[in-house]
């Protein structure tokens, strides 16, 4: 998850920003990437895109200097096809951590650091939440997304501590339950229940199920020439961003503009531990390919 802009510059280099150009910045958040971006156009504009309006709501002040030349669409960036019409941007950022925002604020239930509610949305219209995952799902369910959301290997442990537990009350008490199925080891980096979190945010949000639907969408919207970014943070994101390049690679409508993943410096990692685990990967819409969206 990302505390603070991860990658920042090196978004920025591959996005090779044209003063004039269309943007898109699909993961709103803190509206880190989009203000650097908006500070490198003269008569360009930006998209920004975020499920939560919470977020949107609080880039509107952050950016209300550039006025009309930013727009802002409450909703999921898997809908990108919808949100940009007829328009084909010169660049396309995605990152998909956790803004600071919502991690940091107890009410949004992200976090077992602090108790809150049993939330997790990130967009607070739709009605799923964690709480009726884990108080009202079977416990192979439960098993079966902790395993595959999480790849948390004692899954059927923590699913079978947690319908017993019911019924859970927060972030706290399901933290607890978890801790105590699955006690921390010396060798342990993280607390017991950060995998099974992971697993329960994802299921709330369909976030996968999105991820996947802007990588079979975007890069066909993408002007010739232009690039998309996409940062991850977990290896299920990463593998999806990897293959879907690498097919559209092949069908040559995308080149990559790196040979490895790229990684935070460890001067960066040192200034915020958060981006350890980040992964960015960049690819430009060839010049000569053309392919219909149907």
């Amino acid at each position: 998850m990302a505390h603070y802009p991860v990658l920042l510059n090196e978004v920025l280099e591959y996005l090779s920003i044209d003063a004039s150009g269309l943007y898109v910045d699909c993961t709103l958040g803190e509206s880190h990437y989009a203000e650097a971006i908006l500070a490198r156009l003269d008569t360009g504009r930006l998209i920004a895109i975020d499920r939560d309006r919470d977020a949107i709501e609080s880039a509107r002040r952050r950016l209300s200097e550039w006025g009309e030349r930013v727009s802002f669409h409450h909703g999921s960036y898997g809908d990108i096809e919808t949100m940009l019409g007829a328009e084909r941007p010169q660049g396309i950022v995605a990152d998909l951590g956790l803004s600071r925002g919502q991690f940091e604020t107890p009410e949004r239930g992200f976090s077992f650091q602090q108790n809150g509610p049993l939330d997790m949305r990130m967009d607070r219209t739709q009605q799923l939440t964690a709480a009726t995952i884990v108080n009202h799902y079977d416990e192979r369910e439960i098993a079966d997304l902790i395993y595959g959301f999480g790849e948390e290997r004692r899954s059927r442990r923590i699913a079978k501590a947690i319908v017993r537990g019911r019924p859970i009350r927060d972030t706290v008490h399901l933290a607890g339950i978890v801790a105590r199925a699955v006690p921390r080891t010396p060798r342990m980096k993280i607390h017991p229940a950060t995998k099974t979190f992971q697993a329960i945010r994802i299921a709330v949000n369909a976030e996968l199920e999105e991820l996947d639907r802007f990588l079979e969408t975007a890069p066909l919207l993408l002007a010739p020439g232009g690039r998309m970014a996409v940062v991850s943070f977990h290896s299920l994101e990463d593998r999806r961003v990897k293959q879907a390049f690498r097919g559209w690679q092949a069908r040559e409508v995308l080149e990559p503009l790196h040979k490895r993943v790229v990684r935070p410096t460890d001067q960066e990692i040192a200034e915020n531990p958060a981006s350890r685990s980040a992964k960015l990967r960049a690819a430009e819409r060839t010049l000569n390919s053309w392919l219909p969206l149907n």
